[in-house]
């Protein structure tokens, strides 16, 4: 039956580094095939090949699940990707195999109660490429600063200056009096932070060079606190804005929203899930950190931080408001709101 079935079909592939499993299906849930295959487009294309036209397929938004999703959409089929902790809500099963989580998300696809998430076109994918990248350097570069100083703690040598890398601190690196290993790793690390250096000017001009004429990459620019830095997040990041229907879906998304459990008359709310994506809730948060208390949204954090008694909750209420402003600025080009309140505009990152 299974070469000859010429209902609609649906399929679910377990994705794995080297291997996958993949479940062919009836629009009634009887099974049709199960294969274990190598991770080769060739392969997959075999397979598929049985499924009928336009089938169904559905993969985990897991590790490497990019080329999958376009030999898939290439060979005709209709792509769905599973969101990994919407999947998770679903795991009640004691027996967990990659042939019946593959047919979880078939079944899960079939009955319409699939959690998807959003496939990005391949030019958002390069984007983030560039901007993750760039953000990884970054904190690599402060791991290597930090170990710095924690060498220079051990030494017992006092840093007077704000930045230990700027003119005056290099000089004070120079003379400082370190044993031989000491000596030898920090030597070592100022020669990876000037390398770091370099990748990550690199990389920024790269990412640059690719917004120059993005209408969107220039809206968010127009918001107190986004920079070029911070715009090239949120372009990459949000991708394309209109998939949410308003900017509370958005700020949900981004993990920004805070946890609320009800049952009955029962009601609790906590902290914010962080279930999202994580650069967008740094650059948020990043964005209205350095906000003048003259401007509306600073005015805004200043005065959550004083009610509830803590700048981090200012923050984050903040950059929950900061996140509707980007909204409207990817969707609209422009943020009424922000329209007419003239204040102050910071060096933005």
């Amino acid at each position: 039956m299974s070469e000859f079935y010429e209902g609609q079909q649906f399929v679910g592939m377990d994705l794995h580094r080297r291997r996958s499993v993949l479940v062919r299906m009836t629009e009634s849930g009887e099974h049709l095939e199960t294969v274990r295959i190598l991770n080769d487009p060739e392969r997959l294309a075999e397979v598929l090949s049985r499924a009928g036209e336009a089938p169904e397929v559905v993969l985990e938004a897991t590790y490497g699940w990019y080329w999958a999703a376009d030999a898939l959409a290439e060979l005709g089929a209709t792509v769905h990707l599973a969101h990994p902790l919407g999947v998770k809500a679903f795991s009640y099963r004691r027996v967990k195999n990659d042939q019946r989580d593959a047919a979880d998300l078939a079944d899960l696809l079939r009955m319409g109660r699939l959690p998807h998430a959003w496939i990005s076109p391949p030019q958002t994918r390069e984007l983030r490429e560039l901007v993750r990248h760039r953000a990884k350097l970054v904190a690599t570069r402060s791991r290597c600063k930090a170990e710095v100083h924690a060498v220079l703690a051990k030494a017992g040598i006092w840093v007077p200056m704000t930045d230990l890398f700027g003119v005056a601190g290099n000089q004070l690196l120079d003379d400082a009096d370190l044993g031989g290993p000491y000596r030898a790793r920090v030597a070592s690390l100022r020669r990876l932070i000037e390398a770091l250096d370099f990748e990550i000017e690199l990389f920024t001009k790269i990412a640059r060079g690719r917004l120059a004429r993005d209408p969107d990459y220039r809206a968010v620019q127009q918001i107190p606190g986004i920079g070029p830095v911070l715009g090239a997040v949120f372009v990459a990041e949000i991708g394309d804005v209109h998939r949410f229907p308003g900017p509370e879906q958005l700020t949900s998304w981004a993990g920004l929203t805070p946890r609320h459990r009800e049952s009955d008359t029962t009601v609790h709310r906590g902290r914010i899930t962080k279930q999202g994506s994580r650069l967008v809730r740094w650059a948020a948060i990043e964005s209205v950190k350095i906000l003048p208390a003259s401007t509306r949204i600073g005015a805004f954090r200043d005065d959550v931080a004083a009610r509830r008694g803590s700048p981090n909750i200012g923050a984050v209420a903040a950059a929950r408001r900061q996140l509707e402003f980007v909204y409207y600025a990817l969707r609209d080009h422009q943020v009424r709101a922000l329209q007419h309140h003239s204040h102050h505009q910071p060096r933005a990152a």
